[in-house]
């Protein structure tokens, strides 16, 4: 992550973007009972301390107590404390504390842990010669109880107090001891599986997935990071996971002229702005970009000159257009280091330019234009203007742009193109955003006119979001929508150097996107 530098002042302005906003996503990605104890077996630190004289740090050593009776009668934190020893982040009941405990105690014995234990080379590596090792009775075993612990919970959720089958157990140890060469992927090769939600423990996915050990150990590594490992409801074989820390190209050097240029829908600047956390002063700073394109502003004209008034050096040219039919709605806004040749606000058609959906800058060797693409909303009642209308308006407007020199429209488009820019296409065949007319009218309008979706063409089997619901918290779990792009004529589209995503950056239900192209 990313240190926060109270004293620095904001991206663009003294009080724009960061003003304390922009917090980098974190993910409070629950630890099963499942995940606890596979973490606790590769764990080469001992729960319980040798030097420790309390009464919670000596479990079954000097009052002839079995180590059951001793961790039952630990407090919480007690136990919080144990598992935390080893770097266990462990979260849930009393009950889930004690059986992390007693599984780690009972591995402890084994002669295989005392082995793992002489080689600590970290909690990934153990797992995965755990894993790759049929022999590991322990595990089994381990996974097998909480399978079993799953099924009692199930069960009496439901008002059937009843113990699981034989059956489902011994079916749980057969799935799992079949998987006797199975080598974890590393992040930016995620497997193919669901995330886990917080009714289900990660020990289901483990026996259901195809490389559910891998996942898992996927899983554990990168907590923080959950658009590092692959989400999707219906997968296809070959997909992974976008991983910018392994996917993004290197910095080009200095003697190579290019343009950065980073787009975001922020969901409203001024909310944005009372946000803390990372700043966008550090953003501009880390990624060094050369223009910013805003989108869902939701400004109205009156607060654009006082935002343009503190604008800090480096970024002094800034183009706003606001909806004047819909006060504090859409928005969009160009803000850039190099002074463009002209400026155009709108499509030129009444019809479309009272929302402020579009700001068009000319710059030496091509157009860029910010657009907001409207959303069909709620019933789809705006469906047939946006894919008979606003679609065909933009579209013919890019294509006499194009008749003087290349475009690049960037901007949050409302559209998830394919199955593989949403996390549940199945159940969202209706929902505004991945409609067939919209899809249609993506590829009809745009795709089949010669302009290239970037990152699409750079990474044509990657599952990369850049749009998370709030209503289900989405982001924790990686369950999201590709819903902003980059498209660019197809007479350029080799100068592009990287289309990526940020993922890490929060403070929206959208994270920035950024393309680099080479001049």
């Amino acid at each position: 992550m990313y240190h926060v530098f109270p004293s620095l002042r904001i991206l663009g302005f003294h009080t724009f973007l960061i003003p304390p906003s922009i917090s980098v996503a974190r993910s409070n990605l629950r630890l099963s009972r499942t995940m606890v104890s596979s973490k606790a077996i590769s764990n080469s630190k001992p729960i319980i301390s040798k030097n420790d004289d309390s009464e919670a740090g000596s479990i079954g050593k000097d009052n002839g107590e079995s180590d059951s009776d001793s961790i039952e009668r630990l407090s919480v934190v007690q136990l919080r404390q144990k598992l935390r020893s080893v770097g266990v982040p462990v979260k849930g009941r009393k009950t889930e504390l004690v059986d992390a405990l007693r599984g780690y105690l009972s591995c402890n014995r084994d002669e295989e842990c005392k082995n793992m234990e002489t080689e600590p080379n970290g909690l990934k590596e153990n797992l995965k010669r755990k894993v790759k090792d049929s022999s590991a009775d322990i595990q089994t075993e381990c996974v097998s109880t909480t399978v079993s612990k799953i099924s009692v919970a199930k069960r009496t959720k439901k008002g059937l107090n009843k113990a699981p089958a034989e059956e489902t157990i011994a079916e749980s140890k057969t799935k799992i001891l079949a998987k006797n060469k199975v080598t974890s992927k590393r992040s930016n090769k995620a497997t193919v599986g669901n995330p886990p939600s917080e009714k289900e423990d990660v020990a289901a996915e483990v026996i259901s997935g195809a490389d559910g050990a891998s996942k898992m150990a996927d899983l554990i590594e990168n907590q923080g990071e959950p658009w590092t490992v692959l989400t999707h409801k219906k997968p296809q074989k070959g997909w992974i996971s976008y991983n910018p820390r392994t996917m993004r190209k290197p910095p080009l050097t200095a003697d190579t002229k290019h343009v950065k240029i980073m787009s975001w829908n922020v969901n409203g600047l001024r909310a944005l702005l009372k946000l803390e956390g990372f700043s966008a002063l550090q953003l501009a700073q880390r990624e060094d970009f050369d223009v910013l394109c805003l989108q869902e502003t939701k400004l109205q004209e009156r607060d654009v000159e006082a935002i343009k008034c503190s604008l800090l050096e480096g970024y002094k040219d800034s183009f706003w257009t606001c909806s004047v039919s819909k006060l504090g709605y859409s928005g969009t806004a160009i803000i850039s280091r190099i002074k463009p040749l002209s400026v155009r606000y709108g499509l030129g058609i009444l019809d479309h330019d009272s929302e402020g959906r579009l700001v068009t800058v000319e710059f030496d060797t091509f157009y860029l234009l910010c657009g907001y693409v409207p959303n069909s909303g709620d019933g789809l009642k705006r469906l047939s203007y946006r894919v008979n209308e606003w679609d065909t308006s933009l579209s013919n407007y890019m294509k006499e742009l194009e008749k003087a020199k290349p475009v690049i429209l960037t901007g949050d488009l409302n559209c998830a193109h394919e199955e593989i820019d949403i996390y549940n296409p199945a159940g969202n065949k209706r929902s505004a955003g991945f409609t067939i007319e919209e899809r249609q009218s993506f590829e009809t309008n745009f795709l089949s006119k010669g302009f290239v979706d970037t990152f699409r063409n750079q990474h044509p089997g990657v599952v990369g979001y850049t749009y998370w619901g709030y209503r289900h918290n989405g982001r924790k779990t990686n369950k999201g929508w590709r819903l902003d792009y980059f498209l660019v004529s197809e007479s350029i589209s080799d100068k592009v150097y990287d289309s990526y995503i940020l993922p890490d950056v929060g403070g929206s239900d959208h994270c920035p996107i950024g393309l680099i192209l080479t001049l």
